[in-house]
């Protein structure tokens, strides 16, 4: 069966994953299907940002909200996030990172009508209209899954990786993101085709990866797009308690931006229900990479038949695993947050699965991860992470990085100061130490002090990565 590892600090001595007995139980070598030679899925990591707060400001979020107003700890998250980074890297992934945005957004608060310098601003903004200061202060960047929408140059029609910024603008805090993370973008793929954010508009809501999944075998490949609402289609059953954030115009204005065959294009609708039981994204209920899909059988509007276009399309070798209320129920999938795990294509074939430690703390979950790795499947390990820091917040660890597939010479054309090496961690580890706050209080982001520590360590890490100037306090000062 597959090894179980836990990943509290730092991580293990050897990463070597062994290929799971060449699937001694029977499953077919053409059931194995591992990414084109010449491709990689680059795992782009959000940096958690020096203002990580908890504002319980995503409402369908259900650990946002549980844990708002609570204490934080930034360097801890920080370093949780590098843990896992180094984790992967280390078994072989190419890992890089995107850094945090510039919080608190002072030109946010300058837009709503206030005067004076940016220290006056944080400060009057914490006496007069704290809510609007925690949203401008806002670290959700961290969560890369919801940046952008990639589709790699070996599946669009002109042969460019295309990126779309998710607009975000189901959440007013998420909304102030897309144009410093367009700039990351940018920096950190030169060679890319960019285009801009979908209209700010409902019928173009989007909220990137975390509702789209590429899947792929020898037989095809599979841009799955999930959305939770049509607000074209009257007719469409919609959730009754929180918001669907993804609309189904705006997954198909990107595939067609992004300009993928059609015959590559699924699109399919989250049940509502499950939104209304805290599934804000398909990635807290549904996860895949390559030729395997995790999924809750509540997860879609018609799970049988989406199983069965893609069984189509992709042919034998596609291999759905399944989970049954019965096996874990929706409440218990986003408490624990088992399909917001990381699923990794390795090196030499197979699959290993990167859990957040609430999963090996849940009898029911750990039981269906243990089923998966003792039984004939392509995943062959798993892992439990200790990211309580972003759980808390809202985020596992899949909301914490955008997959990017990328040749070998796209990987080449990475901004080099933001791809991950040993050293790159290192140094990252000291920057973290040297600047974060160890614990952050809600009343603490009025202090123009924490303002001015963030710049000084956003300009510290642009230096130490070679970045130029990429914030606004550093192009507009």
């Amino acid at each position: 069966m597959g090894r179980s590892s836990n990943i509290q600090g730092s991580p293990p001595r050897s990463y070597r994953q062994r290929r799971k007995g060449e699937f001694a139980t029977g499953t077919p070598p053409e059931a194995l299907v591992t990414l084109p030679a010449m491709l990689h899925e680059v795992q782009f990591d959000g940096l958690v940002g020096p203002t990580h707060n908890y504002a319980g400001l995503s409402s369908g979020n259900v650990a946002s909200t549980t844990h708002g107003g609570q204490q934080s700890r930034p360097k801890q998250a920080a370093l949780q996030g590098l843990t896992k980074m180094r984790f992967v890297h280390a078994l072989g992934i190419e890992q890089a990172f995107l850094p945090p945005l510039e919080r608190p957004d002072v030109a946010a608060l300058r837009a709503a009508g206030g005067h004076g310098t940016d220290a006056e601003l944080i400060a009057t903004a914490g006496e007069e209209n704290p809510a609007l200061l925690a949203r401008v202060s806002s670290a959700s960047s961290m969560w890369t899954a919801n940046a952008a929408t990639i589709a790699p140059s070996c599946d669009t029609a002109d042969a460019t990786v295309h990126v779309t910024p998710a607009n975000l603008i189901s959440k007013a805090h998420r909304a102030l993101e897309p144009t410093q993370t367009a700039t990351l973008l940018r920096t950190a793929l030169p060679f890319a085709t960019h285009h801009d954010p979908l209209p700010a508009d409902a019928h173009f809501s989007d909220e990137g990866a975390a509702n789209h999944t590429r899947l792929h075998t020898g037989g095809g490949t599979v841009h799955l797009f999930v959305f939770g609402t049509d607000p074209d289609n009257p007719n469409a059953p919609a959730p009754l308690r929180y918001q669907a954030r993804q609309s189904a115009l705006a997954s198909a204005t990107i595939a067609h931006h992004h300009q993928l065959a059609d015959d590559t294009v699924v699109l399919s609708q989250q049940h509502p229900d499950v939104i209304d039981a805290g599934v804000f994204h398909n990635d807290v209920i549904s996860v895949g990479s390559g030729n395997v899909l995790l999924l809750h059988a509540a997860a879609f509007l018609n799970t049988d038949q989406l199983l069965e276009d893609l069984s189509d399309r992709l042919g034998s070798a596609f291999t759905p695993l399944l989970v049954t209320a019965e096996q874990l129920s929706v409440e218990d999938a986003v408490r624990t947050y088992l399909f917001n795990s990381q699923l990794l294509e390795l090196p030499d074939g197979g699959f290993a699965l990167l859990c957040p430690i609430e999963v090996e703390e849940h009898a029911k979950a750990r039981a269906v991860v243990d089923g998966w790795c003792s039984g004939d499947t392509p995943i062959a390990d798993v892992h439990y992470l200790n990211l309580r820091e972003s759980m808390h917040n809202g985020g596992g660890p899949a909301c914490l990085r955008l997959r990017v597939p990328l040749s070998e010479e796209e990987c080449e054309g990475i901004h080099p100061g933001l791809r991950i090496t040993p050293e790159r961690l290192d140094d990252l580890t000291d920057w973290i130490e040297r600047w974060y706050p160890d614990t952050l209080e809600p009343a603490e982001l009025a202090d123009p002090g924490l303002l001015e520590t963030s710049r000084t360590a956003l300009a510290d890490l642009t230096g130490r990565c070679g970045l130029g100037d990429l914030y606004p306090f550093q192009l507009h000062h």
